[in-house]
């Protein structure tokens, strides 16, 4: 049986069994503790702890998810992988333990022919928590399982906990019997033998003082009890195809079939080959689901994640003998496997495939790079007579050039020197101990939401947005927080959160800003509202300053947008739309949205692309857009389920969540995305589009930004003011503006280069009377001058190296001088082979030197140069040289 149709029949089994059928959200989620959705239950994680009220009582959902903790031990095993996909079924105050474990024994027992899973019953165990006898009664009743199919065990198998206060419980895992060739009769800690696929979940306690897994104290019951199961959909499919482990199935496979094409080499054949191969299949997957999830290459958090898992596949193949570019060649055959779960990955190919390609050919130019490194550090450490590369060294290629361990191991071995790996993985623990304690601080990052559910549960409903048709809206107060307290009154003065029944005023999302505006309660208090948000879903929260009188929860109120502002605004939201739309016509369909913020007059705009936008591509996106505001296209809303919202083509953001219906905003027929924002209703009313510029926000990110309306129009003004002030200065007409600056430019540039020769010839014209000053000090020709201001210090170096010269190299001699150039002073100190003989460093007289100006210097011996803040202190800094060079003589 395929993946794709263990997938199927599991959400169409509970999905006719009463359960909402939930699409798996995106790998990129909003929980600031999680880099990835890492469990089936993240995404129902808000209704478990209580700071949301879920919309429905069952639900089921195959959620995609990504583990990297200990990726480096990724193909070292077969058991475990970075990407997964996690089959749930949800009960939330409806179904307990019994009806849990009815769904579950029926559906893995149905026949493969009546649409089950078909295990067979006698191969089936199940463990539940030691003290746990209402769930072995069930088992017995259900699943008729005798006693010794049921195992008994602690909190570290069977028990759950989110790892912080919270919901928690008591949990049973179905294994399957796969026979003694995989271990001996009931070892259960074997885990081949006995092996766990299915994890039900009692979520009925409330746990608190969690000290770990198994270390917490129990608090009391829930007020409802609820169910989360999971299912790894991998390791069901293993079973089910008869193959011995989640690289072996129809969905990974493939991959590695691939890969045995592109070396010669058979899986199978050679272990430390097998790994790699595994390797190979499992991060080129997860690069693709990564990537369709919106997932860039980066430095940082996900992006570093991504760029590991696809530098960890490119390196594999290199090992496994391939040096050429091969993920053009796996890329397609993992897609083509998980197209039918995720037809998505077919429609955003030309897009992931871009960005997957882009990331291989920039890690084989560091292999390139890291390469060079590595042959000097080899040469370094075989000419200084070591026969071992330090592990700091490793570690520095590995960090810094992102260079593989593994890789260096092997060119190193073929050079015939050793690697100090002992060094290096110390290096790396010290790394992953300072990430794990960052995220041990972010654990407690979850922010208290606890005073808005009791707000939310009062209101009993959703705040109804009425600002897409009304800026003025009758309404009622009907919650009021004060300093993170629930209160009934206000008075003159106070910063309050006001909640209403409903508002025209937008609270901020979709990268649009919230509104401003005033409400007016009926008892004549008036309120100025600076912010709006939804610190939960399905609330509005209105922060305000009371300008005058008081109220209270239960009045009458009047809320009022700030309508220039919002107008402002809605034409920027519109703005970034068409560039949108202008980038993707221009760049194409991998210009895919990263961000925005709209804000009054002003936007900017992030996208996803490899490279700079060129100079002249961004001036027709200019055109273009501008071009279209003059056709005054109409601005319309739609609300449409969102598999008919694909079909017309609407572009979503990436890592986005979407329900069943959304909202359409098209532009024409020239442009179409999911959007909750406010907009103008022609585009004509924006005026213009001015864009300011491109630029780099990280790797494979860049951003546009962009005046709109009467901003624009003011900034094209003053521009215009700039270029008529220029045209009378230098005479002539506007278009010959460019040829005549550049000329004034050029002649100054060529003035400026006389001046300096001028200059240099003054400076170096005094070398042959200091050469005739010099004097005679402890065996050493010794001359010291102050050049005076205005001396650059490359003038004042070419000076001291001319000086140094005349002296010659038959007797010692030290040159020191100094000069002041912008303000800050300089100092450079030059010494001759027959000085550096006597032990005269310039390096160290220049560094006291410098410490006299306040600064700090440096340099090889022979020459050194050093400078400060305190130009005043130049005579004390050569005085310190001489001081030196004295000393020695005494």
């Amino acid at each position: 049986m395929e993946t794709a149709e263990i997938r199927r029949r599991w959400l169409s089994f509970f999905g006719e069994r009463g359960h909402t059928v939930v699409p798996s959200a995106p790998l990129v989620h909003e929980d600031p503790n999680l880099l990835f959705v890492n469990a089936g239950m993240v995404p129902f994680k808000p209704y478990f702890l209580g700071q949301e009220t879920p919309p429905f009582r069952r639900a089921t959902s195959v959620q995609k998810c990504v583990r990297t903790l200990d990726i480096e031990e990724v193909g070292k095993t077969t058991r475990h992988g970075t990407f997964f996909q996690m089959n749930g079924n949800f009960s939330f105050g409806d179904y307990f333990k019994e009806g849990a474990i009815e769904l579950a024994w029926e559906l893995i027992t149905r026949s493969q022919r009546d649409g089950g899973l078909g295990f067979d019953e006698k191969d089936l165990y199940a463990s539940v928590y030691h003290d746990d006898d209402e769930a072995i009664s069930l088992w017995k009743k259900v699943a008729g399982l005798s006693d010794d199919r049921i195992v008994r065990l602690g909190r570290k198998d069977n028990y759950w906990n989110m790892g912080v206060a919270g919901p928690g419980g008591p949990c049973s895992e179905i294994l399957l019997d796969r026979g003694p060739q995989f271990g001996a009769d009931r070892d259960w800690e074997a885990g081949d033998r006995y092996l766990e696929f299915w994890n039900l979940v009692f979520m009925q306690y409330e746990l608190e003082n969690v000290r770990s897994k198994e270390d917490f104290d129990i608090a009391g019951e829930l007020p409802k009890r609820n169910i989360d199961t999971g299912m790894g959909l991998e390791r069901v499919a293993y079973l089910l195809q008869g193959v011995d482990n989640i690289y072996e199935t129809d969905e990974v496979f493939p991959v590695i079939a691939a890969a045995e094409d592109l070396t010669g080499r058979r899986y199978g054949a050679d272990r430390d080959d097998d790994v790699r191969f595994r390797v190979v299949a499992d991060h080129v997957r997860s690069s693709l689901m990564l990537i369709g999830d919106g997932v860039t290459p980066g430095n940082e958090g996900r992006g570093y994640v991504l760029r590991r898992l696809l530098r960890r596949a490119v390196r594999s193949m290199r090992l496994l003998g391939v040096d050429a570019p091969t993920l053009e060649h796996l890329l397609p055959v993992s897609k083509e496997r998980m197209k039918a779960s995720y037809p998505e990955l077919e429609r955003d190919f030309h897009r992931i495939s871009q960005v997957a390609y882009g990331e291989e050919d920039a890690f084989r130019r560091t292999l390139a790079a890291g390469t060079t490194i590595l042959d000097t550090a080899v040469a370094s450490a075989k000419s200084s007579g070591r026969s071992t590369l330090g592990g700091a060294e490793a570690f520095a290629l590995h960090d810094t050039y992102g260079f593989p361990i593994d890789l260096t191991l092997e060119m190193a071995a073929e050079q015939g020197v050793q690697v100090d790996e002992t060094g290096f993985r110390t290096l790396m623990a010290e790394q992953r101990d300072r990430a794990k304690a960052d995220a041990r601080a972010k654990k407690s990052g979850h922010g208290d939401t606890s005073v808005y559910r009791r707000v939310s549960d009062t209101l009993g409903r959703e705040v109804e947005f009425t600002g897409y048709d009304q800026v003025v809206t009758d309404t009622r107060l009907r919650g009021l927080i004060r300093g993170g307290e629930v209160v009934e009154r206000f008075g003159p003065g106070d910063e309050v959160e006001l909640v209403l029944d409903r508002t025209p005023l937008y609270a901020e999302s979709g990268g649009q800003l919230a509104d401003h505006g005033r409400i007016r309660l009926s008892g004549g208090a008036v309120l100025e509202v600076t912010d709006v948000q939804r610190p939960i879903s399905g609330l509005v929260v209105h922060r305000a300053t009371v300008l005058e009188g008081e109220g209270a929860v239960g009045e009458d109120a009047e809320a009022e947008v700030d309508v220039a502002r919002r107008r402002s605004i809605s034409r920027a939201h519109t703005a970034t739309h068409m560039v949108h739309q202008a980038l993707r016509d221009e760049l194409g369909d991998t210009a895919t949205q990263a961000g925005s913020e709209n804000s009054p007059g002003r936007l900017r705009f992030d996208f996803r692309s490899q490279q700079a936008v060129p100079a002249g591509a961004l001036g027709e996106i200019e055109s273009r857009i501008n071009g279209v505001l003059l056709d005054d296209l109409p601005v319309t809303a739609d609300i449409m389920a969102i598999d008919d919202a694909r079909k017309l083509g609407a572009m979503a953001l990436f890592g986005e969540k979407y329900g069943e219906r959304v909202r359409v905003v098209s532009i024409g027929d020239w442009s179409r995305e999911l959007c909750i924002g406010t907009h103008t209703p022609r585009v004509g009313q924006i005026g213009v589009v001015k864009l300011l510029g491109e630029s780099s926000i990280g790797s494979g990110v860049r951003r546009v930004e962009a005046l709109v309306g009467v901003d624009a129009y003011t900034h094209l003004a003053r521009e215009a003011a700039i270029v008529s002030q220029l045209t009378e200065v230098v005479g002539g007409r506007r278009d010959e503006l460019p040829d005549r600056i550049a000329g004034i430019l050029g002649r100054l540039r060529d003035a400026e280069k006389e001046i300096a020769a001028v200059k240099q010839a003054q400076v170096l014209g005094a070398a042959a009377g200091l050469v005739s000053s010099a004097r005679e000090i402890a065996g050493v020709r010794f001359v010291s001058h102050d050049a005076g201001d205005g001396v650059s210090a490359d003038e004042l170096r070419a000076l001291v190296l001319d000086v140094r010269t005349r002296l010659g190299n038959d007797r010692p001699a030290l040159v020191s001088m100094a000069a002041v150039s912008g303000g800050r002073p300089v100092v450079i100190v030059a010494t001759n082979e027959q000085a550096r003989q006597t032990g005269l460093q310039a390096g160290a007289l220049v560094k006291l030197a410098a410490q006299a100006l306040g600064g700090g210097g440096g340099g090889k011996p022979d020459l050194a140069q050093g400078g400060g803040t305190d130009p005043t202190q130049v005579s004390r800094a050569l005085g310190v040289v001489e001081d030196q060079l004295r000393a020695r003589g005494a």
